[in-house]
């Protein structure tokens, strides 16, 4: 029904916004990898609410319980349940919701097409639900990191007209967490933030642009057609809340470029690798990566919950006035960026997953080939 993502590496998120808890089910993590509740829960503090006065107010310590698939410190190659309990719900802060709609929220689609939904904060539409991605993905990047040095970090990159300048190439996770914006570049961030400080003042919202990066990506990861890497990675992000576009490399600047000047030209560096002078695909070419590092972005519209008086109407069709009332970000970015680098991993260990059970089976350095000459 729309909530299990991935293949080989699967996982699937549970929960309501302010039901008893929110979680996730990871199935097809390989056996033996060292995993404890820390491992997860130093991403779960990045997302969680309350850490700034850029996010929602809302006071959750979101900490993490491993309710199976561990054993001993070390992974079972079953299902791996993760528990989050709800500890702050304020549901009676959307009482009113029960009724009247949101403006641009999803609580008429959710009524229009399960005649049916969870009003108090939104439900299963909250951002609350990605604490199950987040907590799947650091998995993930443990997986990643440990087999292929794949090092992923994301960063606000622009808030509304306020952009950053930011190197992807040499960007460091410490530069990223120096501030409570999460953008790299010190002077724009204080920019951002106060903006955002503004915007928040007037109980209103604002978007802008996370740009993400994935280093030391091993060449092979992507299955065309259906399943290219871009594609996947595309789906992964814009099915995250408050998403609105997708870019990859050079993405719509591409579009004012020529062939000539939009080619990325090949080269043999001194290791004999095929590596690209320029990286306008992003380090993805046919659907398949490059070896190149993968640049992304993804674009956040304003949070749609705010506090100021707008046109709605009601369950009746009936026109009112609505102020929402609740615990609401100013700005999703700052919370949004461990949500992006947790999808971006989940694509990534499950075409890595994916490439190893298909292309490596056969081949020499596969441990399996060995067995089976030595047989």
């Amino acid at each position: 029904m729309g909530n299990t993502f991935g293949h080989l590496f699967r996982v699937t998120t549970f929960g309501e916004s302010h039901g008893g808890g929110v979680g996730v089910v990871v199935d097809g993590c390989p056996p033996q990898l060292d995993l404890c509740e820390a491992d997860i829960q130093k991403e779960l503090d990045r997302r969680r609410p309350g850490q700034s006065r850029l996010t929602t107010p809302r006071q959750e310590g979101d900490r993490c319980e491993i309710i199976s698939g561990v054993f001993q410190g070390k992974t079972l190659g079953t299902p791996i349940a993760i528990l989050v309990r709800n500890q702050d719900p304020r549901p009676a802060d959307y009482a009113e919701m029960a009724q009247v709609y949101r403006p641009s929220h999803a609580d008429a689609t959710y009524d229009g097409k399960y005649g049916i939904r969870n009003w108090q904060g939104g439900g299963r539409s909250s951002a609350r639900e990605t604490i199950g991605r987040v907590a799947a993905g650091a998995i993930a990047r443990k997986i990643l990191t440990q087999v292929a040095g794949i090092e992923i970090i994301a960063y606000v990159k622009r808030v509304k007209d306020i952009e950053a300048t930011v190197d992807p190439d040499t960007v460091t996770a410490t530069a990223v967490e120096a501030n409570i914006m999460r953008c790299p570049d010190p002077t724009t961030a204080e920019q951002m933030i106060a903006l955002v400080d503004a915007i928040r003042r007037q109980a209103n919202s604002i978007g802008g642009v996370i740009e993400c990066v994935a280093r030391n990506v091993p060449v092979g990861l992507g299955s065309p057609v259906f399943d290219k890497l871009e594609a996947d990675l595309a789906k992964a992000l814009m099915s995250l809340p408050a998403s609105k576009g997708f870019e990859i490399g050079s993405g719509f600047a591409g579009t004012l470029l020529t062939g000539l000047e939009h080619n990325d030209e090949f080269y043999a560096d001194q290791a004999g690798r095929i590596r690209t002078r320029t990286n306008r695909s992003g380090g993805i070419q046919g659907g398949i990566s490059n070896g190149e590092n993968i640049i992304l972005r993804v674009a956040f519209k304003p949070t749609a919950t705010i506090g100021q008086r707008q046109k709605t109407v009601n369950q009746a069709g009936e026109e009112t006035i609505l102020a929402a009332k609740g615990r609401h970000d100013p700005c999703v970015l700052p919370r949004a960026v461990p949500m992006v680098e947790a999808m971006v991993a989940l694509v990534l260990c499950d075409h890595l997953l994916r490439d190893h059970a298909q292309c490596h089976l056969l081949r020499s350095e596969s441990p399996l080939a060995a067995i089976k000459r030595d047989q």
